[in-house]
């Protein structure tokens, strides 16, 4: 998998943060289904620490709050307006890498990420987690597989060939990427989510808006032609079902523990 420089991700979140939290359906439903999955794997887990790694705008906060009233909550993103975002509403929120955390070993009970880890190396991001979490403590995350947002390439595909979204790992180096930082108990659940969008227009802002658009090695230089557009437009028209463009999400959901 190809990860883009790490100044043109934050750079990226940064510029989403205001319109982040009107795009972010499916960010809000993983993280309901990821609540859901970490319920079922350890229902008497009442963590006391809890962090947030790659907070985005707060939801996961909120929802972690309102789920462990009185756990401490602390939360980071390395984009800092969407850390401000969280600290406005939720949590005590920093500014940090999550693969480099400002924390204390064994300072949390529950580390919890959603849709972050797709961005980073997941070696460091799980070597990180094992450190700052106690033993015991559980870990929850979900990141998107490679069959995310397959209508789209294969709508591209008949126009150029450079990369319009990020690449995305299949579950198994992930897995094997907690295993080896010394996770046990790992649990993977695989599900696809299909949004629907009136046009093709509104489908690209959606990805943008998230921050998900491609960025790093091989993606275009520039505006998008006419004619490519109006073929980008007829390809992915030819896919459209009664509600509308389909846009697919491959979400894998993780819980393990420390």
């Amino acid at each position: 998998m190809s990860l883009p420089e790490k100044h043109r991700i934050r750079a990226a979140f940064s510029r989403a943060a205001v319109s982040y939290d009107a795009a972010a359906v499916l960010q809000r439903e993983v993280c309901r289904q990821l609540l859901d999955m970490l319920r079922a794997s350890n229902a008497r887990h009442m963590p006391a620490d809890i962090l947030d790694a790659g907070c985005g705008t707060g939801y996961g906060a909120r929802l972690l709050a309102s789920e462990w009233p009185s756990a401490r909550l602390a939360a980071a993103d390395f984009a800092a307006a969407m850390a401000q975002k969280t600290a406005s509403t939720t949590a005590a929120a920093c500014v940090a890498d999550i693969e480099s955390l400002p924390f204390r070993n064994q300072a949390f009970d529950l580390w919890w990420s959603s849709l972050t880890v797709q961005w980073c190396d997941p070696r460091y991001v799980f070597a990180e987690a094992v450190r700052v979490l106690r033993p015991q403590g559980r870990l929850a995350l979900s990141t998107l597989g490679p069959g995310t947002y397959a209508e789209l390439r294969q709508a591209f595909a008949g126009i150029d060939h450079h990369r319009h979204t990020l690449d995305f790992s299949e579950p198994a180096p992930l897995a094997a990427a907690a295993e080896t930082a010394g996770l046990a108990q790992l649990q993977i659940v695989r599900r696809t989510i299909t949004l629907h969008y009136p046009d093709l227009k509104t489908l690209l802002g959606a990805v943008k808006a998230i921050g998900a658009n491609a960025l790093g090695d091989g993606r275009r230089s520039g505006m998008m032609g006419k004619a490519a557009w109006q073929a980008l437009r007829a390809a992915y028209e030819a896919q459209r079902t009664a509600d509308g463009l389909p846009a697919s999400y491959d979400v894998i959901l993780l819980t393990a523990r420390a």
